[in-house]
């Protein structure tokens, strides 16, 4: 079976760090897959913020996310604290990826590859939009 592989992107726009909890930890002992979409989640939250924006809120529009993928790198345990880089590209007319490097605070161990891809909404409307001018000028010139 082929390998699911990220071209990740040499660099990135923002940085966060989110500590390992016991809830993050499955039975054998490391972080659970299911947790690390959490962190991400988290950390995609952080980085709107840094832009004055919310999930319901982008110059007007929502986002959907319409996939994600993670590949994992290393095992990570409560109590690491992981370090998120993040940064946005591959822009199309509604939409775009958002990518996520987790490393290992400390040791600076990959811990996970993860890429998003989002679209815009309108709620109101209730169907997908193009990508708001604004966000994208605003983000091209952060990247």
């Amino acid at each position: 079976m082929a390998r699911i592989k990220i071209d990740m992107p040499e660099n990135y726009s923002f940085t966060t760090e989110i500590p390992v909890r016991i809830s993050d930890i499955n039975y054998a002992g490391h972080l659970s897959n299911d947790a690390v979409l959490s962190i991400v989640h988290e950390a995609r939250l952080r980085y709107l913020n840094s832009h004055n924006y919310t999930e319901q809120d982008i110059e007007g529009s929502g986002i959907i996310m319409t996939d994600s993928v993670i590949v994992y790198k290393a095992e990570s345990f409560y109590g690491d604290l992981i370090q998120i880089d993040i940064t946005v590209g591959d822009f199309n007319k509604y939409g775009c990826d958002i990518y996520y490097l987790l490393s290992n605070k400390k040791t600076a161990v990959e811990i996970a590859h993860v890429k998003t891809g989002i679209v815009f909404f309108d709620y109101t409307e209730g169907k997908v939009v193009t990508v708001p001018e604004g966000f994208k000028d605003r983000i091209i010139k952060v990247v």
